[in-house]
């Protein structure tokens, strides 16, 4: 089997590694992939939007399928362009990867098809903006419709600190064109949960839920990032919550998908609030989470092969009936972030990963080569660390453990990943 792996972060990064595990002789081309893919794959300098040129790498490498990681090629249209081609691709089209590129489409949508989530009001002009945050009431969330590397959120407890935001968004464009219409949104409480689940279009395979940790410290303090670490399984997570959110969030949204006219085949990713009405969507992603997919493949155990499911999909295929994964025991992921992440990310930083790590996969996120061969930071969040083992505990240690003696200048990361299961765990003791 060749696979072609279009992206060059953490995720992909997990994504190879999961195919090598699941099938040692595959064969994979990555575009661009990154010094830790390069263990694994054959790395080519083609960027991950330039969607002409890596057509011609996968009929030139005579690829199986390719795997899209980001969403940016997602949203350009990659896959349009691959299937007038007759080429197998893994992810959603153009129009349906707008359940993520548009969070006004998507709230939209989520109205049409019953699906639960937070009221939202949707607004281009700042005056009607601000109405609509004082309609609704405080706290109250503001959120860039379009794409904004996850940092398009703003919750405001004050109604002046949710005009600066509507104004920096609408006015100041801080998010460019991501920030041309905003959404209003009804601040929900809870414990957020972020489901995978690899999709024909209409069935549907969830993977073990796992949990994000946004804010930059320790505490859930400072600001908003990509991202500073996951684990998986949570506890919150019966089977009971997880069929509901099969049967009550992912059927009927691709049913409306289907129903538009946008069937939608790939990894769909529901970040979900559990309120005290039951789980409510908080948002959707049209592709592997990140860095959820740190923790959630290294554990996930499928009733068939990893590597057949995507082809599957890829092809175009309905998916086998019966398909199912579990966690088998538990994985922390915590993210090594560079100096000055998330405002003014510094690169250039020497990386020195210890040989003797044990129990631990350490992903490359945003790492490179200097000329002198050396690894060096070449991004924002550079590692993420992933622990496994038999328990929570015995993961969470094994990360946070490796993390402290991976070096380079001004890294940055939570000690605290999983804060709220370990706390679950004391609480039944």
């Amino acid at each position: 089997m060749k696979v072609l792996l279009v992206g060059g972060g953490g995720r992909e990064h997990a994504l190879a590694w999961r195919l090598t595990q699941d099938d040692p002789q595959i064969s994979i081309v990555a575009a661009p992939g990154n010094p830790g893919i390069a263990e694994l794959a054959e790395c080519v300098a083609v960027s991950a939007t330039d969607a002409e040129s890596l057509l011609s790498l996968a009929r030139d490498r005579h690829v199986d399928f390719t795997v899209v990681g980001p969403e940016a090629p997602l949203a350009a249209g990659i896959v349009d362009h691959f299937r007038a081609e007759k080429l197998a691709i893994f992810g959603p089209t153009r129009a349906a990867a707008e359940i993520e590129t548009s969070k006004a489409f998507a709230k939209v949508l989520m109205r049409e098809a019953n699906v639960p989530t937070a009221r939202a009001i949707m607004a281009t002009e700042p005056d009607r903006a601000k109405g609509a945050a004082h309609a609704l009431g405080l706290p109250i969330v503001i959120k860039a419709s379009g794409l904004a590397a996850g940092k398009g959120v703003v919750v405001c407890d004050s109604f002046p600190q949710a005009e600066r935001a509507i104004d920096d968004m609408l006015v100041g464009h801080v998010f460019g064109v991501a920030g041309q219409e905003v959404l209003i949104e009804e601040f929900m409480s809870g414990e957020e949960l972020s489901v995978l689940a690899i999709t024909d279009g209409e069935h549907v395979v969830p993977l073990a839920p796992a949990q994000d940790h946004k804010r930059l410290l320790d505490g859930d303090r400072g600001p908003n990032t990509g991202g500073m670490g996951a684990y998986a399984p949570v506890g919150l997570a019966t089977d009971a919550l997880l069929r509901d959110v099969v049967e009550r969030i992912f059927q009927p949204t691709l049913a409306a998908l289907a129903a538009r006219g946008r069937p939608f085949t790939g990894l769909l990713y529901a970040g979900l609030m559990l309120t005290d009405d039951g789980p409510k969507v908080v948002e959707f992603n049209c592709r592997f989470g990140d860095p959820e997919t740190q923790a959630v493949l290294p554990i996930a155990r499928l009733s068939g092969s990893f590597t057949e499911l995507l082809a599957t999909v890829a092809r175009g295929e309905a998916l086998p009936q019966g398909l199912t994964c579990d966690a088998d025991g538990a994985a922390v992921t915590t993210v090594l972030a560079a100096a000055g992440y998330p405002e003014k990310p510094r690169a250039g930083d020497s990386i020195d990963i210890p040989s003797d790590l044990a129990d631990v996969i350490v992903f490359h996120a945003g790492t490179s080569r200097d000329a002198a061969g050396r690894l060096v930071s070449a991004g924002g969040r550079v590692l993420a660390v992933t622990g496994v083992g038999a328990t929570f505990e015995e993961a969470q240690r094994r990360s946070r453990d490796a993390a402290q003696r991976i070096e380079f200048e001004g890294r940055q990361f939570r000690s605290d990943i999983g804060w709220r299961e370990l706390a679950r765990h004391a609480g039944a003791s």
